[in-house]
């Protein structure tokens, strides 16, 4: 069976960033898959539960309110809890879409008040939510991608 491309990477030279995954096409329209990294795999603890629950719900949300809000596919944790996948219509660059994932990080890190989608009828775990700590991670992210922004994945 052939590797996936996301587990040809070397994840112990992978660093915080915003990274092209895989670019899909299929009749014509493309979809850009993003890893956005939040923290160096296997190196750094894992980011804990709850605030990557609060970071999909508010990311999602603010995503699909934004002015991308017809560009956006999917955004969503990865399973090994070091970042998040987010899915583009169309052929984006890392450098296209960073300034749509620094105005995610601010919504983030400026929000306040009731997490969207944290009610028992709109969320199967609603009440696992961590608003200080998806702050903390998408801040300490953003400082990451503006004093060094990797773009592109490690050789």
């Amino acid at each position: 069976m052939e590797k996936i491309a996301s587990f040809r990477v070397n994840h112990l030279k992978l660093l915080p960033g915003l990274y092209v995954s895989r670019r899909d096409e299929k009749n014509g329209q493309s979809v850009t898959t993003f890893d956005l990294r939040f923290t160096a795999p296997n190196r750094e603890p894992v980011m804990d539960v709850p605030a990557v629950h609060t970071i999909e719900h508010l990311g999602a949300t603010f995503l699909r309110n934004s002015a991308w809000k017809k560009d956006v596919v999917y955004f969503g944790p990865m399973g090994c809890r070091t970042g998040f996948y987010l899915l583009l219509f169309g052929a984006w660059t890392a450098e296209d879409a960073l300034p749509i994932v620094l105005e995610l990080c601010r919504f983030i890190q400026d929000f306040s008040g009731e997490i969207p989608g944290a009610k028992p009828e709109e969320c199967g775990n609603y009440s696992e939510q961590n608003l200080n700590m998806a702050k903390f991670y998408t801040a300490r992210y953003q400082q990451a991608l503006v004093e060094t922004p990797r773009l592109e994945y490690p050789e």
